[in-house]
């Protein structure tokens, strides 16, 4: 996958405003210890496996505190390293270096994290062609980084946000007063531009969004048998989503079910960081 380089505007007030949080008055530490003209180099290592993300918005947080900085990147976003590899190096002001070092570490080892966990989900989803995606459970502006760093894992992104997809679900079905009537609306009100995606939490739900000529019917936690049944009954006439209770455990066996695509809210909402450090060579 490429470096990330081009990332979007509100990214970058995210940066501004982690170091703005971290660093606050100014960083009380390093210059109390450190000489204004002191220059150093540094590394960024992996002490744990798994796939990196976030190498360029890592380097972009040195480049803030200080423009004129060497960055080397080492590896790209969506490889795979080993504990020991080298990631970047970066030469340059001493103070900017070490206020910066923090706040670098948190994104790329937040971004590594979630492509690690994604990959780890597509290894357990045995080489099959179902795309695992994420979802929208995100934490508030930083959906942009975590959708990117599912993609460098080898993830598909479901929905960036409300504006970019249907999807009619069992609050949806509630106030419209029924999955026909739902289906019905959306169809009227954004013609041909997108996907109409129906949530269906049981087999009935099945049956009318196949009858009312749903797009995609997204399988709504429910246990492997009803999944199956629930493929055999839409038989191609629709996509196929299943989303709730995915795990490791038992990706593999809801891949093979003959669903399209398996949504993992966890990809984004739960994956641990992975462990990276950052060393001032002598």
């Amino acid at each position: 996958m490429k470096v990330c380089e081009n990332y979007p505007p509100e990214v970058d007030t995210v940066l501004e405003l982690a170091l703005r949080e971290d660093i606050g008055s100014g960083d009380v530490t390093t210059e109390s210890i450190v000489p204004e003209d002191a220059v150093l180099t540094g590394e960024i290592l992996a002490k744990g496996a798994g796939v990196v993300s976030g190498i360029g918005l890592c380097g972009a947080v040195f480049r803030k505190l200080d423009p004129d900085c060497e960055w080397e990147e080492t590896v790209c976003d969506g490889d795979k390293v080993s504990p020991g590899d080298t990631l970047a190096r970066v030469k340059g002001r001493s103070r900017a270096i070490l206020s910066a070092e923090r706040t670098a570490l948190n994104i790329l080892q937040k971004m590594s994290g979630i492509s690690t966990l994604t990959s780890a989900f597509i290894e357990a989803a045995g080489g099959s062609e179902v795309k695992i995606k994420d979802t929208r459970k995100t934490l508030p502006g930083l959906r942009w980084i975590s959708k990117y760093s599912v993609a460098a894992g080898g993830g598909h992104n479901h929905r960036a946000g409300l504006y970019d997809g249907v999807l009619i679900k069992d609050n949806h079905i509630k106030a419209a007063g029924g999955i026909a009537a739902a289906v019905g609306r959306a169809r009227e009100g954004v013609g041909e531009d997108f996907s109409v995606e129906v949530e269906a939490k049981t087999l009935k739900q099945v049956k009318e969004a196949v009858s009312c000529g749903a797009d995609v019917i997204m399988l709504d936690n429910m246990d492997i048998a009803e999944i199956r049944e629930a493929v055999r009954f839409i038989d191609r006439r629709a996509l196929v989503e299943a989303s709730g209770g995915v795990a490791l455990e038992n990706v593999g066996e809801i891949a093979r079910s003959g669903v399209d695509f398996i949504s993992v809210g966890a990809l984004t909402h739960s994956a641990p960081c992975l462990d990276i450090s950052f060393d001032v060579l002598d």
